[in-house]
């Protein structure tokens, strides 16, 4: 069976099966519950990583992980122009997946770097297992 696992220091924080047939019910249930409780913040993190420039733009943080970049760095790496990299890290810091630092560079959240790679997995296994199907 497949999973999904958050794991910080060897515990498991959350975990939850990728096919649904190994879900229990009543847990199936309440998750359906917790996502409409949860749906703003869905619809902001699906918003912000719906757009192709957006998603570049955060993997450009990871492949230069150990610094932050300035706006003029991220247009050059990203060759966007101004208009789309300033309202795409607009976009990034009002949900926390970024933030700039006082030197003016950008550099993801704790949060942000988690949000995207959990993301980034699942969506990647999610699509592999319905390719299956």
């Amino acid at each position: 069976m497949l999973k999904l696992m958050l794991v910080e220091d060897g515990k498991t924080l959350w975990e939850i099966p990728l096919q649904v047939r190994h879900w229990n019910m009543t847990s199936l249930r309440h998750e359906f519950n917790e996502i409409e409780n949860e749906m703003k913040r869905f619809e902001g993190l699906f918003n912000a990583l719906a757009n192709k420039g957006r998603m570049r733009m955060m993997q450009t943080f990871f492949k230069h992980f150990d610094r932050s970049m300035a706006f003029t760095e991220l247009m050059n790496e990203l060759e966007m122009n101004p208009k789309i990299v300033s309202e795409s890290t607009k976009r990034l810091r009002r949900i926390g997946l970024i933030e700039k630092d006082n030197d003016g560079k950008y550099r993801p959240t704790r949060r942000g770097e988690a949000q995207f790679l959990m993301m980034s997995v699942a969506m990647r296994r999610m699509l592999e297992i319905l390719d299956e199907i």
